[in-house]
This record gives C-alpha cells, structure tokens and sequence, in this order.
C-alpha cells in the first residue's frame, strides 16, 4: 500500500468517526448540549436528508400503484424527481472529489 492509499484510508476512517459523532453516536457536544456540525457538515446531512425523502416518496407511490391506489402520472413524477436529486447528489459529489484532486496536485 502506498502513502496515497495510506491517506485515503485515514481520511475515510476520520469523515466516518465524525459522521457517528454528528449522528449522534458518539461524542461531543457544544455549550447549548447540541452536537457540534460545521456548515458544510449540515449542508451534506440536509442533502442527504433529501434524497431520502425523494426516494422514499418514489417508493411510497409506486406501492400505491401497484394496488392502483395512485395515478401514473404520480408514479413518474415522483421517480423523476428522485432520479434528479441523486443526479445532482452525484455532481456535487464529482465535483468536489474533483477540487480534491487539484488541491492535492498544488505544489507545496
């Protein structure tokens, strides 16, 4: 394994422990007893929040339609929707795996 790899594991291994720790699973907590996020910690878990809900609605209605309870005009606009919040999810994510390549191709 090189220091690359090494890196990544590390990096991989700290983005969790401090996932955990603003689930609520472990940690700490600031003066007010809430646990401490950055803005870039609550922009991602409202995100992700997000595309939760899209695909638990899609899912939902698509139940529904199985026992004709739902139009399918429901049907597709809630798995279009769901599919457009994962795109986008998915770009964000790119782009800034992207950034990270750059930053660490910078000469020191």
């Amino acid at each position: 394994m090189n220091i690359k790899q090494l890196d990544a594991v590390n990096a991989y291994s700290q983005a969790s422990k401090q996932l955990q720790d603003s689930a609520g699973l472990g940690g700490r907590n600031g003066p007010d007893g809430m646990a401490d996020k950055s803005a870039f910690s609550a922009l991602v878990t409202e995100t992700l929040g997000d595309v939760a809900k899209a695909t638990g609605a899609s899912e939902a209605i698509g139940a529904r339609a199985l026992v004709d309870q739902a139009d399918m005009v429901d049907v597709v606009t809630a798995v279009t929707n769901a599919e457009m919040v994962v795109e986008t999810v998915v770009t964000v994510r790119d782009k800034v795996i992207s950034a990270y390549n750059d930053i660490l191709k910078m000469p020191i």
